[in-house]
Parts: C-alpha cells; structure tokens; sequence
C-alpha cells in the first residue's frame, strides 16, 4: 500500500511540473518560435477616410467628364442653390431673389462675405462669368440651361433672363460655381485641392464662409489615384477608397464587392413605357389605358431594379411636392384580369404588337420582358425586339414601334416639355395635343404654391389619354466601406449633403 501511494505522489509532482508549476528555466539570450508567436503584434493604423480621384481629368463641375471627379465637386464648389431630397430649392451662395410679373426676369442677391478659395471675393459679375460657362458649348449643364436668353452680374446680384416664362428657376440653379474655366479652378466650397500627381489631397478651408455655423467631420481627406474604371472598383473592394457614388443599374455598371452599406437616395431619371400614338392600333386611348394594366411598377422597381428604383405612377417623382395621391389614383393600374377581359374586344387578339428596348441595359431589358410576358399571358402578341442603343435609337426616330421602354433624366422641375409637348425633343410616341400643350406652359410657368394645382390638371390630361405609362423613378447610391459612416443623407448630384451631421469611425 506504501509503494502504490508512492508512486501516485511521484506521479503528481511530474504532472505538477509539466503544467508549469516548476521555476521556468533561465534565458539563453534567444527566442524560440512559440516565444515570439505570444508577443502582441501592434493593431494596424486606422485607414484615413479616402476618396478616390482620376488627376490626368478636369476638376471642373461644368466641363469634368470623370464621375469620381464629378463626386469630389460638392466639397470644392457650391451653387445658387441646392436641390433637396423633396426637390425643394435650399438657398446655398443666394440670400434672397425677385422675379417679374412675367416670370422671363430673375434677379438674385448674392450673400455678402463670401471668397473663393483663393482669396477671389464672390460678386454678381463672377457668378454671372461662371453661369455663362455653365450654359456654354461643352458644359454638361448646357441643356438645362437652354431656355436662358442672358446673364448679367452686377455687384451682388445676378439677373437671369429666360426666353419662355418659369416660376420655377431655382430648381435648375443647383450649379456649383467655379471661378474660371482651368483644370483646376477655385471655389467657394469647405475644401480645398492641394498637392500633385500621388500627393493631392483635399484641405479644410480656414476662411469657409459657414466654417462658424457647420463643423466638418473630417480636416484633410487624401485622394487616391486611379486612371480606369476597374482601378477604382478594386480599390474600393480592397478598402483603399472610402466611399463611390455610382448608379448600380447603369448600362454595364460594374459590380462592387466587399463588405459595404448602400446609402440610396432619389434622383429625376425617369422610366416610362411609350406608344406610338401616331400610327398603329395605340392610336387609340382606350388601347392605351388597356395597354398600362400590363405594367406591374412595384415589381419591376423592387425585383428588376432591386430596390434601386421607385415606381411611381405620375411623370414626377413620388417625393415631390407635385406628386398628387388622387391623380395618381386616376392613373391605369396593374391589372392583369381586366387586362385578359378586355383584349379581345379592343382588337388586339392576332395583332402583334412590335416593343423596342436597349438590349445593353440588363435592367431595362428586364423590364421590357415582364410587361411582354404579361401582356402575352392576357393573349397579346408581342414581338420583342432588343436592339443596341444606336438601332434602338434609329427605330425610335423612324416610328418603328408600337410600344418602346424608355429613360430619361428630367430636371428638378420635372419639365416634361421635351417629352409631351407637339415637336418635344423627345416626343417619340408623336403626342401631339393642344391641350396638353398648354398645360405643359402653365405648369412651367407657374409660381411656386400653384405648381400643385398646375400639376394635377396636367395630370388629369395624361390619365385620359395616355400617351406615356410612367413606371418608376431610378435611385442612385453612394456606397461607404461598412461601419465606417453613419448619418448620411445623400441628394442628387451631393453624395456629401448634410456632411457636418456625418460620424466617422
């Protein structure tokens, strides 16, 4: 009993020692692996926030053709006024306007104090420079801005004068301004472009004029190169960038991977199926009606678009002020029973009606294919034709259609002239209408609390006769890397709106 107790206790000193219960043995001057394996390897430094930039393209917010570029604009430019997520005119460099009884003449009061990041005080006559160029050959502003007749800039003020009435001028004036036509011209945003070629960045201004009222989450915010589209995906992918303003549903929109949040927000490109209201059986308003129930908006904005679109059953988009519950009540619905019931009895049975789309835009195609396979299940005959965008074009031009899935992108007025009115820029379906006309010059001209009303008698026209079927409005995205930002609130055309509100991790 003595030798098996003696052995139980020699067997617990050796067990005791193996977990380390004995004195560790003395340092030979060197580490094994398992010694360097437990030393604490120190956190990697937080990447700074970082947007992405191409340096051999302009800057400029009316001549750059680089979006990356065009993304970076808000913080270095500010305009008249900025267009909000209700299209709303937000006064941004304008402190306060007058307009003629006419509605051709608009004066604007520039507030005072205000540089460019150069020291260059902002006046009339440098606003009116920078509006000219902005409607000049070459700006991307220069369709909007079409109807204006002359700039002139005086002191502190700028008057615009318009060659056709609108009450409505704000809307269009969200033009960061810039102070002449370089590469890299000056202005009146909170940042500044500093540094060359790898080095840019872009700098808080100490002398931003609303420095006092809003505090920027961010002081200096590097740029990271890029010269191709794929550069910048992988640089995004890989977290080199922090945030991309992007239109996922894009002709041949590149996919992004990662880990990121997708901060959506509305903007004015328009979606819509139009009739040939000239030639063929659509010449009909009944048929046209009959031809909307077909569309299934909720659908093709949640499914096909992804979520990246809101349908909506009026020409304006549904967080506008003009979007009216009852017009849009008035509106053909989806409704594919009474659509079966009553294609027989319009004379569609054995016709077959020819669809044009854009094979190059997945999601239109898409489109385009749900409302074929509705309309055939009700017994229509569709032929369905996908064509690139240069033949869509061309069929479109010579009426070769009977029905067509388009898109445009209006301004924030939502002037649907080029698209309704007699000879409209647009007009493919050939609408021509007098009434409709002058509704179309009514709501232009109307002031701010009678656009509503405007609005609705407009629409009480286009849900009588169809000669459009709004489906949705697409959405554009800014994507951030995840948990890096919180509290944005995107608008068009601003990835950066609201950036004092912003939280940066």
């Amino acid at each position: 009993m003595k030798r098996v107790l003696l052995l139980f206790c020699s067997a617990l000193l050796l067990f005791l020692t193996a977990c380390g219960g004995g004195e560790a043995p003395a340092s030979s001057g060197s580490s094994s692996s398992a010694d360097i394996s437990q030393e604490e390897t120190p956190p990697a430094a937080p990447t700074p926030f970082t947007l992405a930039v191409y340096p051999e393209f302009s800057f400029h917010p009316a001549l750059a053709a680089s979006r990356a570029n065009l993304t970076l604009a808000p913080l270095l430019y500010e305009p008249l006024f900025q267009v909000d997520g209700f299209f709303q005119a937000q006064p941004v460099l304008c402190r306060s306007y007058t307009v003629s009884e006419d509605k051709l003449v608009w004066t604007f009061t520039l507030r005072g104090g205000i540089t460019f990041s150069d020291g260059t005080p902002l006046t009339g006559e440098t606003a009116a420079a920078a509006l000219e160029l902005a409607r000049g050959t070459g700006s991307r502003y220069a369709k909007r801005l079409a109807g204006v007749a002359g700039i002139a800039g005086e002191g502190g003020s700028v008057t615009i004068t318009l060659r056709r009435p609108s009450g409505s001028l704000p809307l269009l004036l969200d033009i960061p301004l810039a102070l002449g036509d370089g590469e890299r011209p000056a202005g009146t945003g909170p940042y500044v472009l500093a540094g060359e070629g790898e080095g840019l960045s872009l700098t808080a201004r100490e002398n931003w004029w609303q420095r006092g009222e809003k505090t920027l989450p961010i002081s200096a915010i590097p740029l990271h190169k890029v010269s191709r589209s794929d550069e910048l995906i992988y640089a995004f992918d890989a977290g080199d960038v922090s945030l991309v303003d992007v239109d996922l549903m894009a002709t041949n929109a590149m996919g992004y991977g990662g880990n990121y949040q997708t901060w959506d927000y509305s903007t004015t490109d328009f979606l819509y199926l139009g009739l040939n209201t000239r030639n063929g059986v659509c010449r009909d308003p009944q048929v046209r009606r009959l031809l909307a129930m077909a569309v299934d908006r909720n659908a093709i904005a949640s499914t096909v678009y992804a979520g990246h679109a809101m349908a909506a059953a009026l020409p304006v988009h549904p967080s506008s002020g003009l979007y009216s519950q009852t017009a849009a009540a008035a509106f053909p619905a989806y409704n594919p029973e009474e659509l079966a019931a009553q294609v027989e009895g319009q004379r569609l049975s054995g016709r077959t009606l020819t669809f044009l789309v854009n094979s190059e835009n997945v999601a239109k195609a898409s489109a385009a294919q749900r409302i074929t396979y509705q309309l055939e299940a009700a017994g229509a005959a569709v032929e369905l034709r996908q064509m690139p965008f240069e033949d869509y074009a061309a069929a479109l031009v010579r009426g070769e259609f009977d029905l067509y899935l388009g898109e445009t992108a209006l301004t924030a007025d939502f002037d649907l002239t080029a698209l309704l009115a007699s000879g409209g820029a647009l007009n493919y379906s050939g609408w021509q209408d007098g009434e409709t006309d002058g509704l179309l010059r009514a709501l232009g001209a109307a002031a701010p609390e009678a656009r509503p009303a405007a609005a609705e008698a407009l629409f009480a026209r286009l849900s009588d006769q169809v000669p459009i079927v709004p489906i949705a409005f697409k959405n554009g995205s800014v994507l951030t890397q995840w948990g890096k930002l919180s509290r944005l609130s995107p608008v068009r055309g601003n990835a950066f709106y609201g950036l004092e509100n912003w939280i940066v991790q």
